[in-house]
């Protein structure tokens, strides 16, 4: 090894032992605690450690093994981070069957990570739920000293939900982060200029975890949070909000949203206050409740017009146009869009225009003013290419994609799907993949290759289906329909548009549903059932009319003007 590498290598160990010091100086009583636990404990005892952040996990783990008091100890460490386990007690004696136990030496294992399977929300976890239920086999099959290091939540939710396991704990000990570590992980969430859909999966999972174990430290389990921590408090729980929004789990993100627009009630930050009740208004939107979403976006809209915020009615303006683009109301969607877009090139924020211009885009399309909405698209694209903005071109690049396949311009098409796709694996968006998945299918499909796109939809189904998504789910059991209705395989076809209207009529999207009867009207059509062809028909048609979507309805009576009567 070259003389700079054993320079660097022996500044970081030092760096390293002057962290596991000041870690452990900042909670020496703690620690003495502990050490003493360790050095009683014999057999099956049971003890729990408090950490609310991962980093110094791995700092109390070394100076327990550099202690002179714990010399005689073999402290080996378990890592259970699937989120899926649930008997811990087996995987215990699996680990336990692979130890070497050193000579003259107790054995203490330590646990981590189990936080994974208890999660932060939901009735009884598995994981806890067995560890309750085989209590009394831990003392003849796990005979030694177990720790399970864990965060402050985890530790609530074990004595909840595991009661009996809990009662045997011989020792609490808990350890409070240095104000390094607590300005590491500021830097990493509250003060970072990434936006967290814009982060490969596994870092959005990591800034979640800072971010629960900063709310730790501001705002105990069990305790009020002190009046100078209310601002970081409020801070925290909105940023978790957003991250479960990027995640698509909205209800999970209201509970922390709620809480934090409680507290932004009771102090003066207007900004915030407008920041949080909009993420609630996307919350309901992601759940399909639109008159709930348009409500908190128009008082987030009064306030921040009561306040003069000029940004923030633009950000309310731009978040009603989605909730009206949603709702198929078109023009209602352009008008927010373009009210936001004038105050962006009064400020001149050229970059934040490019997601109204992308809007605007998805808004000419569904008017079918195809060539307008690729002009707008390729707006959004130059500026996200001129800010280095990679990720969101990818969005950018799928809508292209659709605009181009509506033409029926399917090689263009596909390479612009290409592209998005390439993108979204890069930075580990598999739920977004998902889409592009889908319309790669609609490609294969119009180009008559089968097998492709039903490979495709299958692959876009698995994602929806794995991240919980079922209403997206309902346009791709759709297309499943029609490639096998194409392929003449007319029960699994019926089978697919059933599973798809039944989602779209569980989530009321009403327009939707015209769409999957008008292809059931279609295939009782092509098995001469035409009494069941003319009734999925004229209710596909009434929807249509009621939509104002003339070019369907168009299609739909014609169909019914050529059946047999």
């Amino acid at each position: 090894m070259s003389s700079s590498k054993k320079l660097s290598n022996q500044h970081k160990n030092s760096e390293l032992q002057a962290e596991i010091g000041k870690f452990i100086a900042y909670n020496q009583d703690e620690f003495a605690e502990l050490v003493t636990f360790v050095d009683f404990a014999e057999k099956f005892t049971l003890g729990f450690i408090e950490i609310n952040f991962s980093p110094d996990i791995d700092l109390l783990i070394a100076g327990l093994k550099q202690n002179p008091q714990c010399e005689e100890i073999q402290f080996v460490v378990l890592d259970f981070p699937d989120g899926n386990l649930r008997f811990l007690r087996d995987e215990l004696v699996k680990e336990l069957a692979k130890i070497t136990k050193q000579t003259n030496k107790k054995l203490v294992l330590l646990i981590r990570n189990l936080e994974k399977s208890i999660g932060v929300f939901g009735d009884y976890p598995s994981v806890l739920q067995d560890l309750n239920f085989v209590r009394d086999s831990y003392r003849k099959t796990v005979p030694h000293p177990l720790l399970f290091i864990l965060p402050d939540y985890a530790i609530s939710r074990l004595t909840k939900f595991a009661p009996d396991f809990w009662a045997w704990k011989s020792g609490l000990f808990r350890f409070r982060t240095t104000e390094l570590i607590r300005d590491r992980a500021i830097a990493n969430t509250l003060n970072t200029d990434i936006n967290i859909e814009h982060l490969p999966t596994p870092e959005q999972q990591e800034r979640i975890d800072l971010l629960h174990g900063l709310l730790m430290e501001y705002h105990p389990t069990g305790e009020i949070p002190r009046p100078e921590h209310l601002r970081n408090c409020c801070n925290i729980l909105n940023e978790l909000g957003k991250a479960y929004l990027s995640q698509h789990k909205p209800i999970k993100a209201r509970e922390y949203l709620e809480k934090a627009g409680k507290i932004a009630k009771q102090f003066p930050d207007y900004s915030l206050e407008i920041e949080v009740i909009n993420q609630l208004g996307k919350s309901y939107q992601q759940q399909r409740q639109f008159e709930s979403a348009n409500s908190y976006h128009q008082q987030a809209l009064d306030i921040a017009k009561k306040q003069k915020n000029r940004p923030a009615v633009t950000n309310s303006l731009f978040y009603l146009g989605n909730v009206s683009l949603d709702m198929r109301q078109f023009h209602q969607a352009h008008d927010y869009y373009q009210q936001a877009l004038e105050i962006k090139i009064e400020f001149g924020n050229r970059y934040s225009s490019a997601r109204i211009y992308h809007n605007l885009g998805i808004v000419a399309q569904e008017l079918r003013e195809y060539n307008q909405a690729r002009d707008y698209y390729q707006q959004a694209l130059e500026i996200f290419i001129e800010f280095g903005d990679r990720y969101s071109s990818a969005s950018t690049y799928h809508q292209l994609g659709r605009v181009a396949q509506l033409l029926r311009e399917y090689d263009q098409a596909r390479d612009y799907y290409q592209q998005a796709l390439e993108i979204k694996i890069e930075f580990g968006d598999r739920y977004s993949s998902a889409t592009t998945y889908h319309n790669l299918g609609m490609v294969a499909q119009e180009l008559r290759e089968y097998d492709q796109a039903r490979d495709y939809y299958q692959q876009a189904l698995e994602i929806f289906i794995e991240s919980g998504d079922r209403y997206e789910c309902a346009g791709t059991y759709h297309q499943l329909g029609r490639v096998a209705q194409e392929l003449r395989e007319y029960d699994q076809s019926r089978d697919y548009y059933q599973q798809a209207l039944e989602i779209k009529i569980e989530f009321g999207d009403r327009y939707s549903q015209a769409l999957t009867l008008h292809c059931l009207g279609t295939l009782a059509q092509a098995e001469e059932n035409y009494a069941e062809a003319r009734a999925n028909l004229q209710t596909a048609l009434e929807i249509y009319v009621e939509y104002q979507d003339e070019y369907w309805a168009k299609v739909a009576r014609e169909i019914l003007e050529g059946l047999p009567e």
